[in-house]
């Protein structure tokens, strides 16, 4: 971690419902003259939002994505859902809407401390989906959308595929059990090799510390009741990532929403050797190239 790194964290309150966030930047924000723009990480279905995207590994740098966006610049945030890492757990399962509420509370704890109505969202996988819902319900807090590791409707999907197998499974209960082979397959389902030795393995230690289980919400709605998102309804720039081996939606079905976007600020990138963690990746540098450039683009001149 970068020394100058300064960090804190935080409790969103959704009813009475605590949620845990995480906070990086350059500096302390009570010596800020202007404020950082801020950048909101969604996390996805398996493991909560320090851990992926704080993850520190052994002899291995650059694998937090806050450390690397706050050192471009940017205040960073990222939240635990409802019933993941350090947030509370209910009888509820955490689906995609609730996910919705979830942010929607964690925007006013950023709002709060820096005093910025909007940020730019990052979401990856069933993140990207929370974070596309929630563009599409509070665009006056969206500036920017980037959704990484995204589907559409789902439609020939092998990974949603394989999980709809086990529907009977994500329905029997509103939790679903994580071990360290299941962590482990995260990074060799699509493509084996597209991620170092010990990247998954300090992934799987980080997240069992905390949980050994997960709500089944979000693998629910991913196999049963996609579409979830209306792309007719975000208007703000977006950016569409896709890791050359993703297995979790077809190019097809991603293009197929890309197409629907009202803006003509949008974007959708390729990005080879890579799968479906593309942030914990060997080509990582090359996703941190693109979000880095649609994040900093100039503003558009009117005409």
């Amino acid at each position: 971690m970068t020394a100058d790194i300064w960090n804190q964290e935080y409790w969103a309150l959704k009813g009475d419902i605590k949620l845990y966030m995480w906070r990086k930047r350059i500096g302390d924000p009570v010596n800020d003259t202007a404020p950082k723009p801020v950048l909101f990480l969604v996390h996805g279905s398996s493991f909560s939002g320090p851990t992926g995207f704080d993850l520190q590994v052994p002899g291995k740098p650059d694998y937090s994505l806050m450390d690397k966006f706050a050192s471009y610049g940017f205040d960073v945030w990222t939240m635990d859902h409802e019933g993941y890492g350090r947030s509370d757990s209910t009888d509820g399962n955490s689906p995609i809407s609730e996910g919705v509420h979830d942010l929607r509370a964690g925007m006013d704890v950023v709002t709060r401390e820096t005093g910025q109505t909007s940020a730019a969202f990052y979401g990856s996988s069933s993140g990207a989906l929370r974070a596309a819902a929630f563009a599409e319900a509070y665009q006056e807090n969206v500036s920017k959308l980037i959704l990484d590791a995204f589907v559409y409707t789902g439609e020939d999907a092998p990974t949603l595929i394989e999980r709809a197998k086990k529907m009977d499974q994500w329905t029997s209960s509103n939790v679903r059990p994580v071990d360290r082979a299941f962590f482990l397959s995260i990074f060799t389902r699509d493509k084996p090799g597209t991620s170092e030795e010990g990247v998954a393995e300090t992934l799987a230690d980080t997240e069992l510390a905390i949980c050994d289980a997960v709500p089944t919400g979000t693998y629910v709605d991913m196999c049963s009741i996609l579409p979830v998102c209306d792309p007719t309804k975000t208007t703000c720039p977006v950016l569409i990532i896709r890791g050359e081996h993703d297995g979790i939606a077809t190019e097809e079905d991603l293009l197929n929403y890309f197409n629907k976007l009202p803006t003509r600020d949008k974007q959708f990138v390729i990005i080879p050797g890579l799968a479906h963690v593309t942030f914990l990746g060997r080509n990582r540098a090359r996703f941190w190239h693109v979000v880095k450039n649609f994040l900093n683009a100039p503003e558009r001149v009117d005409i």
